[in-house]
């Protein structure tokens, strides 16, 4: 029976492959890496990345549910406790939908799998939600079944290849969040923005390799070696070596260049000025970021901003950018996550996109104090704004007694229950119930 256990060891082993949590195809398999670094090294299309994850991860999803009374709060279901506390063991929903648009950034799609559960039961069963996961864009294709091979012709599915451990699953669209840039031109896949501005974006990788390169070299010029007489190829690179051993490198900025006599070494002046490098630069830096959305002052170009101007960016890039990208995830999200008996009860998800419009405190208090003194929050509700506990009585709304319905205006009817309801004492004080001077 040993050479059986043998046998039946090394099939185990090599059946599948696995990884620690420190281990980069670990990171692979949760959508998080497979990355080309080389691209993200150039800044600004790595500033407009960072900017769009973190402004979609700092967005909390709210469930709601619209009654005869209005849009409330709905009671928790099970895909509301996971987007509010964990999607899965290893990530917050912070990390899980910065995630996200990365990669539908970066690749111009982002797939998340809904991992489902049947629970058995005596007579049928229940199906629910349990995790949800990142497919790593690059391993996922979609697929139109336009024959009916799976069942449904016409139908989506999409096919997930694991490259380290050659499985394959095939997904039902119903199973996958699929969420793609606005560029589709067929709107089932989306078109990535370093595809469009490729020719840009390897412009600005080359000038910060130039910077980069000048820097090494301790920001000296190239120079033109004089010489007299004829030098066989294998020389002149020695006699070349031996000088930039002196003129070139960071170490050796500012130090003196001992030069033979017969020998003359002139700098050529090729200024950055005068081939205006920053300006096309700063110019490919805006190019790149309009491509994605982002203002100027996001990727810390003040030239023509002030204070208020950079306030009215973040509106306008809420408006521009973040409003189309919030609407697609919320359509898609409650399409997979809510089932019809929810949709049919007026339940759906939003994100809380006031996150990123708060303002200074002294403004905030000028809202909350206008919306309480004319009835539109509570006093409570005012006060959970600020991370305030609720008191006694302030579940009421409040607003100036003066008021009358417009309706009213002008006629004898309203404008005698508001005189009775608010004249005056003889003290000055308010009272109640006067009418021809008496009490």
């Amino acid at each position: 029976m040993k050479w059986f256990d043998r046998i039946k060891n090394f099939i185990t082993r090599t059946e599948r492959p696995y990884a620690g949590l420190d281990d980069e195809r670990f990171l692979e398999w949760l959508g998080i890496k497979g990355t080309p670094k080389k691209l993200l090294s150039e800044v600004t299309y790595f500033t407009c990345l960072k900017m769009l994850s973190e402004t979609l991860g700092k967005m909390p999803v709210k469930f709601y549910q619209q009654t005869d009374r209005g849009i409330e709060e709905a009671a928790p279901n099970e895909a509301c406790l996971l987007l509010k506390s964990r999607p899965n063991p290893q990530m917050t929903p912070t990390t899980f939908w910065g995630t996200v648009e990365n990669n539908r950034n970066h690749y111009g799609n982002a797939y998340v799998w809904i991992q489902r559960e049947f629970t058995r039961k005596k007579y049928g069963g229940d199906i629910s939600i349990k995790n949800l996961w990142i497919m790593p864009s690059g391993n996922v294709s979609v697929i139109i079944d336009n024959t009916g091979v799976f069942g449904g012709r016409g139908d989506i599915y999409y096919w997930y290849s694991d490259k380290y451990s050659g499985e394959s699953h095939i997904f039902p669209s119903s199973d996958v969040m699929h969420f793609k840039t606005s560029m589709s031109f067929d709107g089932l896949t989306g078109t990535p923005v370093k595809d469009i501005l490729k020719a840009t974006i390897q412009g600005g990788l080359a000038s910060q390799g130039f910077l980069n390169g000048l820097y090494e070299g301790g920001l000296t010029a190239r120079a033109a070696l004089y010489y007299s007489g004829d030098l066989n190829p294998k020389l002149k690179k020695e006699l070349i070596n031996q000088f930039e051993e002196y003129a070139n490198g960071a170490n050796n900025a500012g130090k003196f260049v001992p030069v033979p006599i017969g020998f003359k070494l002139e700098p050529l002046n090729i200024k950055l000025t005068d081939s205006q490098f920053f300006e096309l630069k700063k110019y490919s830096a805006l190019q790149i970021a309009g491509a994605f959305g982002i203002k100027p002052n996001q990727i810390n170009d003040y030239e023509k901003s002030s204070y208020a101007n950079s306030e009215m960016q973040n509106i306008s890039f809420y408006i521009d950018t973040e409003l189309y990208i919030l609407k697609q995830y919320e359509e898609e999200i409650n399409y997979k996550l809510l089932g019809t008996h929810e949709v049919m009860e007026g339940k759906y998800f939003k994100f809380n996109e006031n996150v990123i419009l708060r303002t200074d405190a002294k403004s905030q208090a000028d809202i909350l104090t206008s919306y309480v003194q004319n009835g539109i929050y509570t006093p409570n509700e005012a006060r959970a704004f600020t991370n305030k506990p609720g008191k006694a009585g302030g579940d009421e709304l409040v607003c100036n007694g003066s008021y009358i319905k417009v309706s009213e205006i002008g006629s004898s009817e309203g404008g005698s229950s508001n005189a009775r309801s608010f004249t005056s004492t003889e003290e000055g004080q308010p009272g109640q119930g006067q009418e021809d001077g008496k009490h």
